[in-house]
């Protein structure tokens, strides 16, 4: 069986989504952030070291970062989110599992945080501009992409969405970028509309597994 500790708000929701799609059956563990600092509570350490989450235990060992843990569970759950090793596609299938947390993260991160600095005040000089760069190329770069596309990888659900899907619908969301980048909002559209998604959400806002 497998165990999801689940932090709310973290992209510990890319593995409840996926668990849900490939109906493998597992156990979650919630864990709520502080409602004044927003970090995760201490006892996720008792978990993993660094105390954060996507954290699962599977097989007697305790995995760490999504990225890994959308890989491990594909390869041995669901093999059909993801293209073969020798077809062509696969090197874009790695490309975008990896973009998520590479090239899009930090610019993603690095605009939340200097929004929340500029809500208290704070003056920032070099980050703005680098940040903004950054962001309008990383995503106007994949607003183009997905411009004649369903999904990210051989125009079918792949674990390429799992990994993207959770930070793109927060910049539609959370970010209010949908009109500048309305090929990326299209896709956040879809993906909110398939029943896996849609079970993850109700598990998230305190639902039952399923």
């Amino acid at each position: 069986m497998i165990t999801l500790f689940h932090l709310d708000q973290s992209r510990s929701f890319r593995i409840l989504w996926l668990l849900e799609e490939i109906k493998q059956p597992y156990q979650l563990q919630r864990y709520y952030r502080d409602l004044k600092t927003h970090l995760a509570p201490e006892s996720l350490k008792e978990i993993h070291p660094l105390g954060k989450s996507p954290v699962i235990e599977f097989q007697g060992k305790i995995i760490a970062e999504s990225g890994a843990i959308v890989e491990l569970l594909i390869q041995k759950f669901a093999p059909s989110l993801a293209p073969d090793i020798n077809d062509p596609t696969y090197a874009d299938y790695l490309q975008w599992i990896h973009f998520a947390e590479s090239s899009a993260m930090l610019p993603f991160l690095l605009k939340t945080f200097n929004e929340i600095e500029t809500r208290h005040g704070t003056q920032l000089v070099f980050l703005e501009n680098y940040t903004q760069v950054e962001f309008d190329k990383v995503f106007g770069y994949l607003n183009d992409y997905l411009k004649d596309k369903e999904y990210l990888v051989d125009n079918r659900l792949t674990g390429a969405d799992f990994m993207m899907g959770f930070g793109l619908h927060a910049l539609i969301h959370n970010m209010a970028q949908g009109k500048n980048f309305p090929h990326i909002q299209s896709y956040v559209e879809r993906l909110s509309l398939l029943p896996s998604w849609k079970a993850a959400e109700k598990i998230k806002q305190g639902g039952k597994v399923t």
